[in-house]
């Protein structure tokens, strides 16, 4: 992405003094680099010399097979195709509410 930040400020700066054409080229010619573009060319080998140093070690993974274990439930029971207290439900509350006992 810096290096495309680069590109588009070498390109304004060389087409105030060229054609749009010839700006084009020396902004990607590889021959006129901006101060920007040295500096991320001066990280890029940086980078890879540090790629290069890195010591890679082999990931040993054991091949363990996995075990599932599926336990039926202790008591299973199916529900009636017609729940009573289900038909209550699309049904408004009494009114008025009932009164509490309690209190």
């Amino acid at each position: 992405m810096l290096q495309s930040v680069a590109w588009a400020a070498m390109l304004a700066e060389n087409a105030r003094t060229d054609s749009f054409q010839t700006a084009l080229v020396k902004t990607f010619d590889g021959r006129h680099p901006c101060a920007l573009c040295r500096q991320i060319a001066q990280g890029r080998q940086s980078e890879k010399k540090t790629d290069s140093q890195l010591n890679l070690k082999k990931l040993e993974f054991f091949n363990q097979p996995v075990v599932f274990v599926i336990n039926s439930p202790a008591r299973f029971t199916l529900s009636r195709e017609c729940d009573s207290t289900a038909s209550l439900l699309p049904h408004s509350p009494p009114v008025p509410p009932p009164r509490s006992l309690a209190g």
